[in-house]
């Protein structure tokens, strides 16, 4: 139980180094490993939820070195949450990714490994630095699966995205610099200890530094103005890497939430740097997110602007700065995640079943299986535009009651309420183009694609996956009251400041600030 927090980092490591180590013993080995790493986090992020509900928070240091001086990570409901959701993510997409998407290049098994222990430990880490560390671990590892199997789109795309996140990694390290110089730790437990005693002149530069953190986070959540490079990115690359990039935003989201409220949160003179702009640019991004899922024409990349659509309303349900609202945005964050990684999995499969036409929204013949793909289209439809009776209608209820007695609700509300009418407006009519339309006679699709018929290994595994993230909607609607339960009680516990300095620093605290240097 002692060395449960660093479990969900050391077992996709382990299998990395060995997928590695072992590449000569050939793709069956590699593909074992690689699944057998998976059902070992499925059992850990099970474990973790339960043990966060239960301990409340546990603190696990690194060589037994105290904070603020040791690396420590720390497990609470919130973190246990976003493992427990990397896991029911991760997990579909490496069982797709072993149907072939693992072939198309060098390295594959082991970057993906890589990219699920630098997710975990940015949500595990109690400290700013490991944060930056591991930043770059799930960083490096995209930099790879962005352009895996090649092709000048994933290559263009994948260079914007490096020259972003390279910008966004040295405002970072600025802000850490800035952020050391003047507090002495970049421990978050420590930090909401210290704030409250800095002298007035040195406000300005932990302001700079705060802002400086609040745009790399905003980067790499895909907030306005910082938006536009997440849907050609996403649309680019493998259904896999996409299904997983589903959560690379929410890194963000959660960093920014995790460090405004414990680290920043005790500093009243950083407030205004974060609430008078953060609504209208969240709303800002719901806008352009949906303007541009009209103008895709491929099913691809409209699941890729709902992702700017989800960040959107991520902010805007946190930016009432209480735990309710909280509470709304994590259950919202669950639900927005798991549709989308379907989405971008089925998209991949009507792109198989319908041949030359892809997946671009023009009239083609009917694919193979067009009724059991058309079922899973329809729930992840309703679920993303928001509609009864699935886990997307009660996600934004709960936003808006959260926000009802907000200053700007009424904005809330009819940002949410216009963009998920459009969303259903326009998944409908992309399912005409998809499966009802017929297309002229010499221009008809195959009824498969080589190799891709339901009798073939590869298709049963993509379809397994497949189906077992269209279940997350309607799983997550038939446990909502559990769900919404322990979402509460996740973000009434990161509200609660005080048990988490203690926690983490304990009966260290005043001699660990005698010792700062």
């Amino acid at each position: 139980m002692n060395h449960a927090a660093i479990l969900p980092i050391v077992i996709p490591l382990t299998a990395a180094i060995l997928v590695l180590a072992g590449h000569r013993l050939g793709l069956r080995f590699a593909r074992t490993v690689f699944l057998a790493a998976g059902l070992l986090l499925i059992a850990v992020s099970a474990w973790l939820i339960d043990l966060a509900g239960g301990v409340g928070i546990a603190v696990y240091a690194l060589g037994d070195w105290p904070a603020p001086f040791g690396i420590v990570l720390v497990l609470d409901r919130l973190s246990a949450i976003m493992v427990a959701l990397t896991t029911a993510i991760a997990v579909p997409a490496m069982l797709y990714a072993t149907a072939g998407t693992d072939t198309a290049g060098r390295h594959f098994h082991t970057l993906f490994l890589l990219q699920i222990a630098g997710l975990n430990g940015a949500f595990l880490t109690g400290d700013l630095f490991n944060l930056f560390v591991f930043f770059e671990v799930l960083l490096l590892a995209s930099y790879g699966l962005m352009v895996h199997g090649a092709g000048i789109e994933r290559v263009r795309a994948g260079l914007a995205y490096v020259i972003l996140n390279l910008t966004g990694s040295a405002l970072f390290l600025v802000a850490l610099g800035l952020i050391y110089g003047m507090l002495g730790t970049l421990n978050l437990a420590d930090m909401a200890v210290v704030l409250p005693e800095l002298p007035d002149g040195d406000h300005a530069v932990v302001r700079t530094a705060f802002a400086l953190l609040v745009a790399v986070f905003a980067l790499k959540a895909a907030l306005l103005p910082l938006s536009f490079w997440l849907p050609h990115a996403y649309a680019a690359t493998s259904a896999a890497v996409a299904a997983l990039f589903a959560i690379m935003t929410k890194v963000g989201i959660y960093a920014l939430l995790r460090v405004s409220v414990i680290g920043f949160g005790s500093a009243p003179f950083t407030a205004d740097l974060l609430q008078p702009w953060l609504l209208p640019l969240a709303l800002a991004t719901i806008a352009l997110g949906t303007i541009g899922a009209l103008a895709a024409r491929r099913l691809a990349a409209v699941v890729a602007n709902l992702v700017v659509v989800s960040t959107g309303t991520l902010f805007a349900a946190m930016a009432g700065d209480e735990a309710g609202s909280d509470a709304a945005a994590l259950y919202y964050l669950v639900h927005t995640t798991l549709v989308t990684a379907a989405f971008f999995l089925l998209a991949d499969r009507i792109a198989a079943a319908r041949g030359g036409q892809r997946d671009t929204l023009e009239r083609g013949g009917r694919p193979q299986g067009a009724a059991l793909l058309g079922f899973g289209y329809l729930i992840l439809a309703v679920a993303a535009s928001g509609m009864p009776p699935l886990s997307g209608f009660l996600a934004k209820v709960m936003i808006l009651r959260s926000v009802q007695f907000h200053e700007m609700g009424a904005a809330i509300w009819t940002a949410l309420i216009v963009s998920g009418l459009v969303t259903m407006l326009l998944l409908a009519r992309a399912a005409s183009a998809l499966f009802w339309e017929a297309a002229p006679t010499n221009e008809a699709a195959p009824a498969t694609a080589p190799g891709e018929g339901w009798h073939h290994v590869g298709s049963r595994r993509r379809a397994v996956a497949l189906w077992l993230l269209v279940g997350g909607s309607p799983l997550l609607t038939v446990a909502a009251a559990p769900v919404s339960d322990y979402v509460r009680a996740a973000s009434d516990q990161l509200h609660a400041r005080q048990p988490y300095v203690a926690a983490v620093l304990g009966q260290r605290r005043d001699i660990a600030r005698e010792r700062r240097p």
